[in-house]
């Protein structure tokens, strides 16, 4: 979607300035300071994206832009450091710089989430220490002393991104886990913060995320959390993907904005979240996830939506700012919804009736198959799902394929499978469709087989065929004209 401007402030001078006036004595010197203040505050307001840009180094399916020779249009322009896109088969479709080490801010919630999820459950009620409620930065509104519901915690976590809630939920599962490592069952706030960590760290480990070290629940960086820690924009693309597997994961990231209940001096009150993912109000799609911003990492955001059947998860760390964050987010997800296109297997101009199921349906002829049993005869042959289509990547070019038709010398019904077509693009297989035979065609009986064999006799002398040829007559759909 084109962007917007939403929420625009302006002060109350710029009204005055730039208002309509009856009064001759509004000079025009007025009225020239009046236009350049207008500027200049529009121009303070308005989203920075003068350095969005393509890099030559920007890396698309494999392989960099300059190698691809695409074109500044074809590519995401973006300002973030570091970014990566895939979708839900962990597909990487574009990435920056995707294996630097980084900062990552509240990023690190998602890990958090990850883990609680990995050890809670429904019935959990978890309290809030003076160590959780006075973490500082941002917050979900807790109090020490309260008490709350596993669900409700989790979205304490992640909808407003409560530092508060990560310590409580590290307090409460690091207590579990020495605990269960033979603990004193006494609490050790920090103890437990830590073995939590581990939790975090060993999670990490087990989902491949090579480079990525958690040194704390909530993701500050800075003062005493500061430490050699951080993760990569592709091992953070691995934990969103792990994530969205989980639908209680799922659901409280696509929370935006929420009440929950908490207990409070024995008493019921209600906190209300305001989400930091601004996408979900706008978005078409938006699944939520996660946002983070510190002064070392940046402003970040992980991000994830879903159109059709296609989900995508974008991954924006270090961008210009926090309104910068999501519009890179809105430029990687737009291009490659835009570059992943359902096309139709075959484009054909000849066609054929035939009965499918007990309907008549008109079908595509792919090719003309030999018959071997006869010298010179042919029958049409189609897809055996003639409706099937196929999703691919436009910028990885156009799709080639290999027909392969069976050598066939007895009789063959219509639907019967006769062949096969491989599709390929990129150089790589990506598809295989079987082929049926759109009508019946019956081989040669015993006499017309010794007239069949006399033939061919004859056409030894002669050099003619004696047997018909395959011939392909379905072309695949054109996706980039290399002539435009």
């Amino acid at each position: 979607m084109p962007r917007q401007v939403s929420r625009l402030w302006l002060p109350r001078t710029f009204t005055l300035l730039t208002s309509t006036t009856t009064h001759t004595s509004f000079s025009w010197r007025v009225r020239i300071l009046a236009c350049a203040l207008a500027v200049t505050l529009v121009c303070a307001f308005l989203p920075c994206t003068a350095f969005a840009e393509v890099l030559k180094s920007d890396i698309v399916t494999g392989e960099t832009v300059e190698a691809r020779g695409l074109t500044i249009a074809q590519c995401p322009s973006i300002e973030a450091e570091s970014a990566l896109i895939m979708t839900e088969d962990g597909t990487v479709y574009f990435e920056r710089d995707a294996d630097s080490y980084r900062k990552i801010a509240s990023i690190t919630k998602i890990m958090t989430c990850l883990v609680a999820l990995d050890m809670g459950t429904a019935s959990d009620l978890i309290p809030v220490s003076e160590n959780a409620a006075e973490i500082g930065e941002s917050s979900a509104g807790l109090q020490a002393g309260d008490i709350v519901e596993f669900q409700n915690m989790l979205l304490a976590l992640m909808v407003p991104s409560g530092n508060d809630a990560a310590i409580a939920l590290a307090e409460y599962y690091g207590q579990r886990i020495l605990d269960a490592n033979g603990g004193t069952g006494v609490l050790d706030a920090t103890a437990c913060v830590n073995a939590f960590v581990e939790r975090m760290n060993a999670k990490a480990a087990e989902l491949g995320m090579t480079n990525t070290k958690f040194a704390n629940p909530h993701g500050l960086d800075d003062g005493e959390y500061e430490g050699d820690f951080g993760s990569t924009a592709r091992d953070i693309a691995t934990m969103v993907q792990y994530g969205m597997k989980n639908l209680l994961f799922r659901g409280v990231v696509s929370t935006d904005g929420c009440d929950i209940a908490v207990k409070r001096d024995g008493e019921t009150v209600v906190i209300t979240l305001e989400p930091t993912d601004y996408m979900l109000s706008w978005y078409e799609g938006a699944l939520g996830v996660k946002t983070g911003h510190t002064d070392y990492a940046g402003s970040c955001f992980a991000g994830a939506s879903k159109r059709g059947s296609t989900e995508v998860y974008a991954i924006i760390l270090n961008s210009s700012d926090d309104s910068q964050r999501f519009y890179d987010a809105e430029t990687c997800m737009d291009w490659l919804y835009e570059n992943l296109v359902d096309v139709p297997l075959v484009s054909s101009a000849e066609t054929c009736q035939m009965n499918i199921d007990g309907t008549m349906k008109t079908v595509p002829i792919v090719a003309y198959a030999a018959h071997s049993g006869w010298v010179n005869c042919t029958f049409p042959v189609t897809l055996a799902n003639p409706d099937e289509t196929l999703e691919v990547f436009r910028l990885n070019g156009n799709l080639t394929m290999d027909v392969t038709i069976n050598d066939i010398s007895g009789d063959v019904h219509a639907g019967d499978i006769v062949g096969s077509i491989n599709f390929y693009q990129h150089n790589e297989l990506v598809h295989t469709a079987q082929l049926m035979a759109c009508k019946d065609q019956i081989g040669p009986n015993f006499l017309e087989g010794i007239g069949v064999w006399f033939d061919r006799f004859l056409r030894g002398f002669t050099n003619e065929p004696t047997v018909a040829k395959n011939q392909i007559i379905a072309t695949t759909t054109i996706l980039m004209d290399k002539t435009a």
